[in-house]
């Protein structure tokens, strides 16, 4: 029996401006702004704004009202399995990539969704049209603030 042929998705923090790191065992919790890109290997939650990429590691979990002005990449959990799809949500003006590992159930908003086999997601979806953009990072700030 041979394999079919395997997704292969390969990120470089350096090139990714990823500069900020919740650890393995950690959380995070309330008004956060991220200047750059962050890698969650704990648990992060609250009004969150990040100005880079967003990577959501293997056995994490993120939560609430995000604004990414990047890409996301969930290979752990994005929202919570048994919560309501709308706890948590993601404007994100570039891409949203959910791998094999990856659990999605929140609220999506992103230019491109990019989906791996096996990958889970459940919750509603909407892709930018050309000349939409999600909601400046002022904008965002307010509404978290609200």
């Amino acid at each position: 029996m041979t394999a079919g042929p395997q997704d292969v998705m390969t990120l470089d923090p350096a090139t990714m401006n990823v500069v900020s790191r919740v650890a393995a065992g950690s959380h995070l919790n309330g008004r956060l702004l991220f200047d750059g890109g962050v890698l969650v290997q704990g648990q992060l939650s609250g009004h969150i704004v990040v100005r880079g990429h967003l990577v959501v590691w293997h056995d994490a979990t993120v939560r609430g009202r995000l604004s990414v002005h990047g890409d996301v990449y969930v290979f752990g959990n994005l929202g919570d399995a048994g919560g309501p799809d709308a706890a948590t949500s993601v404007e994100c003006s570039g891409m949203v990539c959910v791998a094999q590992s990856g659990r999605s159930h929140a609220a999506l908003l992103a230019r491109r969704l990019q989906l791996y086999e096996g990958a889970d997601v459940k919750g509603p979806f909407k892709t930018l049209r050309p000349g939409e953009s999600v909601p400046t990072l002022q904008d965002a700030l307010v509404a978290a603030a609200t």
